[in-house]
């Protein structure tokens, strides 16, 4: 029997750990403040509404690995509402080679923590040589602030988790792994090069109900852009991941087929489009035509973020007539010195304008406003929330939501506040968004008393008449019981 020498290549896979199973793991975060609203979610908050999110970028990840061969645990502890200890306990029982959390800045020192014991309780078990990875717009922004504080192995900077897994578990597994802890992608991709998320691997149901986004349940989440077309705002931590410049989408025919797959195969009764801002256009208009033609819109509803101004009236009415009902705009403020600081290219008028057209096709307009800004003066904020009052009672918009504007690293917004010394504290675990960061005219206990004041406003007997007449179904009951619920919870987050 011939018994050939080993090559170069085969002595190097030798020495490297293989990746044949990975966790995308969520562990349990501790805080008297609430839960962690974490996963798929611009703006990080300690919560008491107990909202979840489906989180669709590593939902991608986990069906794209698992379609290559590779065991994938998913593992969202905070979905599930486990312990810190019974996460760690499964981590442990199921050893996988690869875990991958996602983090954001106001629990980043968190999980450089978890991190130190995970690898350190790994150690004490044979032949389990654990990897650990971070991802999301903060370790994107301070990638070398992580790998000083953390044992942490890789950092995958940029937004495309499922593409640059794939990319870094293929290195590591082709026996030339990475030699920097800072991975990137080597090319970009078309997203279509995507499967259809597997719902049942990535635990949908755990998504399905706890979720004011939803009228209709079950419901669940798709994206079919990534992120915004416009991607230009300084104060959103996207913009770190997926500039404006490097927008695209999905093609029709791929979220077609994520739709009736959610639809046909599991009973979905809403879906939210979670890009930053929806595809428009063309690409709107032959969807909303798909959706009509296979009678989709007879079966479930939908909701997405959108633009003010980026649509016609026409545009408005397809959208009706394809089944949307929830649209989302971040009106952001009501002067526009502010709109122009943090460059949302509109204008109030265009906003209120944008509403009366959606509410003509008879869509459901949620708007957000932020207060916090550094210039602004407590007569400026009071407009913003005054013009927030006005637009509800004049039934222009359905539901708000106001916060306080949080300088996220990595964000122009983040640098113009550090060149101008304009930040209250660089302590990561203040930017939770239940105090200002901001140095501004106003005091940080008046900033969170004009948020408490608005959404203790909403909930008048008016607005409740207005809405009891409205009922047309038991789940309008539903959905209207469950908003005036999470209203009031919303109080503790900023109290």
């Amino acid at each position: 029997m011939l018994i050939s020498k080993p090559t170069k290549s085969t002595k190097k896979m030798a020495n490297t750990s293989v990746v044949k199973s990975i966790s995308i793991s969520y562990p349990p975060l501790d805080s008297l403040k609430g839960t962690a609203f974490l996963s798929q979610n611009r703006q990080f908050q300690w919560t008491n509404t107990g909202n979840v999110i489906y989180p669709i970028i590593p939902a991608y990840a986990a069906t794209l690995l698992q379609s290559k061969g590779i065991k994938v645990f998913w593992d969202d502890a905070i979905a599930q509402k486990l312990t810190f200890d019974q996460w760690l306990a499964r981590i442990l029982k199921n050893k996988p080679d690869l875990v991958i959390i996602e983090t954001k800045t106001p629990v980043v020192k968190q999980h450089w923590e978890i991190i130190k014991k995970l690898k350190k309780e790994s150690l004490k078990i044979e032949n389990w040589k654990l990897k650990i990875v971070l991802i999301g717009d903060h370790v994107t922004a301070l990638p070398n602030e992580s790998i000083k504080n953390s044992p942490v192995d890789y950092i995958l900077i940029g937004g495309d988790y499922d593409f640059l897994l794939n990319e870094l578990i293929t290195e590591i597994n082709s026996g030339h792994p990475p030699k920097n802890k800072i991975f990137k992608l080597k090319k970009p991709h078309k997203l279509d090069e995507l499967p259809i998320i597997d719902r049942e691997l990535t635990q949908w149901q755990l998504y399905a109900y706890n979720n004011t986004n939803y009228k209709y349940k079950p419901g669940s989440y798709i994206m079919s852009g990534r992120d915004c077309w416009w991607g230009k705002c300084t104060f959103c931590s996207w913009t770190t991941l997926f500039p404006g410049k490097c927008f695209r989408c999905f093609s029709v025919k791929h979220t077609i087929d994520e739709i009736e797959n959610l639809v046909n195969n599991f009973g979905v009764k809403e879906i939210f489009d979670d890009s930053g801002t929806l595809p428009i256009g063309k690409w709107l208009h032959d969807l909303c035509q798909e959706i009509i033609n296979r009678g989709l819109n007879k079966k479930v509803t939908f909701g997405c973020n959108m633009r003010f101004g980026a649509l016609t009236q026409k545009e408005y009415f397809l959208m009706k007539k394809a089944g949307f009902r929830f649209i989302l705009y971040g009106l952001e403020s009501a002067n526009q010195e502010t709109l122009n600081f943090i460059n949302k290219n509109e204008t109030t008028n265009l906003a209120l304008k944008t509403l009366k057209m959606a509410k003509i096709a008879t869509l459901e307009p949620h708007v957000t406003v932020m207060i916090g800004y550094p210039h602004e003066t407590l007569s400026q904020a009071t407009k913003t929330l005054n013009l927030a009052r006005k637009i509800f009672r004049n039934n222009l918009a359905d539901s708000l939501q106001a916060t306080i504007l949080i300088p996220y690293p990595g964000t122009p917004l983040f640098e113009y506040c550090q060149k101008n010394n304009l930040l209250l504290s660089q302590n990561w675990d203040d930017y939770d968004m239940r105090q200002p960061i901001i140095k501004s005219p106003i005091s940080p206990q008046k900033e969170l008393e004009l948020v408490q004041n608005l959404f203790k406003g909403i909930l008048t007997p008016k607005f409740l008449i207005k809405k009891i007449t409205s009922i047309r179904s038991f789940a309008d009951i539903q959905h209207l019981f469950n908003y005036a619920l999470k209203y009031l919870q919303k109080l503790k987050d900023f109290s």
